[in-house]
């Protein structure tokens, strides 16, 4: 499978997935500016009208986009990794979890708060939003190890999306002490850590090719 991504996109979830599976994946770099894929140049556009990451070219050459629907297909192809849900009403729960991750943390707090031309108070505004969220995920991982009775890909999107705090200084985790504990019990897992050292690398390099083309 291909994996299209950008250096600590949401696209990180599903490259911790291949991580903690031990499966092998072409993983395929994105420029977030030039929509260039890295090591042939090729328009990302041809691929994804859209521009965005993740997107899967699965082994049958169909293209899969859509953070939430990838790390499913990857769960559910990847059955040995124990990723996936195992039961009906666990089913229910993951995509409880993604939903949660994907509207009302991405999009909805982290989006404006990192987005370099929204106003003062577009992110004010998402901020305010945003605490209840804070606040009534904190109240459910206390005493939690994850988000299911186990490791699953919810997980490993979470924890990609609280890794952006360390570019939204306004989220304190320090406020949401479960939030934090579970940050941190999640980055020194091995996959999670992996994952999150060398795309914290590319985007070094990413920076630095931008700055180079000023």
């Amino acid at each position: 499978m291909d994996l299209y991504f950008s250096p600590l996109a949401c696209s990180m979830a599903t490259r911790i997935a291949f991580y903690e599976a031990g499966a092998d994946a072409d993983y395929r770099e994105v420029d977030p500016k030039t929509k260039r894929v890295q090591h042939d140049g090729c328009d990302f556009l041809t691929v994804n009208p859209l521009g965005l990451v993740p997107t899967l070219r699965t082994d049958d050459g169909a293209i899969l986009t859509e953070n939430a629907a990838i790390l499913q297909y990857v769960a559910e192809h990847l059955p040995k990794a124990g990723i996936a849900a195992r039961s009906d009403s666990e089913r229910a729960r993951l995509q409880q979890w993604l939903c949660f991750i994907g509207t009302e943390l991405h999009k909805a707090l982290f989006v404006p708060l990192l987005d370099k031309k929204a106003s003062a108070d577009v992110k004010a505004y998402a901020l305010e939003k945003g605490l209840s969220r804070l606040d009534y995920l904190n109240d459910y991982l206390e005493n939690r190890e994850f988000l299911l009775d186990h490791f699953s890909v919810a997980d490993a999107y979470l924890v990609t999306v609280i890794n952006w705090t360390m570019a939204t200084p306004p989220i304190d985790l320090a406020k949401w002490p479960a939030i934090k504990a579970y940050y941190e019990r999640l980055r020194a897992r091995p996959s999670v850590a992996k994952a999150i050292a060398e795309e914290f690398e590319l985007y070094k390099a990413e920076l630095a090719r931008h700055k180079a083309a000023a």
